[in-house]
């Protein structure tokens, strides 16, 4: 071939061109390393997903939500308790180093590191090995991000206190109480609204005083000498007539 010259294509649009079936590739060349995506891996991918959904729907038609009494913004002694899935980080909000003056620490800082390491780590561990003894960075990462995640969550399950907040969270029947009453004027008088709210249905470590079984005398007795170990004694200050009064209005709280 001389100098200059070469070989030249030449293409003509009026000549359609030869469309092929859209047939997978033949991966029997390969074997057990790779699979057509249609319909060997998506077929797959969709009984596994459908395991799950069936999965979850038994879940939640054998557990429904628990649901509690409406919200308070009033009620101060009211205990959250986030969804399962953010305990871990309701958890961390407990400790000294990430709460109080450093809650911002513990809030945005700590769960920013992680999610944004967690985000990361595709970009700094990019080797070609699937092992995860060869891919030593991203098996550790995820097994602390793991194990901090269950100590957390465990952690919070173990010292949350339950029985205070399923007494707090009942839902209780509603009752007419007649605020203009010599009784409820003392109940505000004593501070006992403080901790057993404005319509008497408790919050916190108060119970509610609506049906709460208890008698006259019972009534009084608790409220000279307390209850161990939310109630001290001490903190009705009025006469014997007024406590009479006071126990009468609270014993006779009945729902509808």
């Amino acid at each position: 071939m001389h100098r200059g010259k070469g070989m030249k294509f030449v293409g003509d649009s009026r000549i359609p061109a030869e469309r092929k079936p859209n047939i997978p590739k033949d991966y029997s060349e390969y074997p057990g390393k790779t699979e057509a995506f249609w319909p060997n891996f998506l077929l797959k991918e969709w009984l596994v997903g459908a395991v799950f959904l069936i999965g979850y729907l038994c879940l939640t038609v054998a557990h429904p939500s628990p649901l509690e009494r409406i919200a308070d913004p009033t009620d101060t002694g009211y205990i959250p308790l986030p969804d399962w899935y953010f305990l871990f980080l309701y958890q961390l909000l407990k400790y000294t180093y990430a709460s109080g003056p450093y809650n911002v620490i513990g809030a945005f800082i700590i769960p920013g590191l992680a999610f944004g390491a967690l985000l990361l780590a595709p970009f700094i561990d990019r080797g070609p090995h699937r092992r995860p003894t060869k891919r030593p960075f991203a098996t550790g990462f995820m097994l602390l991000a793991l194990a901090a995640t269950i100590f957390l969550t465990w952690e919070s399950v173990a010292t949350h206190d339950w029985e205070a907040a399923e007494q707090q969270g009942k839902i209780v029947a509603e009752v007419e109480i007649d605020k203009a009453s010599e009784g409820y004027k003392l109940y505000q008088e004593n501070g006992c609204i403080n901790c057993h709210g404005d319509t008497l249905q408790g919050g916190g470590a108060a119970p509610p005083l609506v049906d709460s079984g208890l008698s006259k005398e019972e009534i009084a007795e608790i409220a000279v000498n307390g209850k161990p170990p939310a109630m001290p004694p001490g903190l009705f200050k009025g006469s014997d007539e007024e406590l009479d009064k006071l126990a009468d209005f609270i014993a006779n709280l009945k729902s509808e």
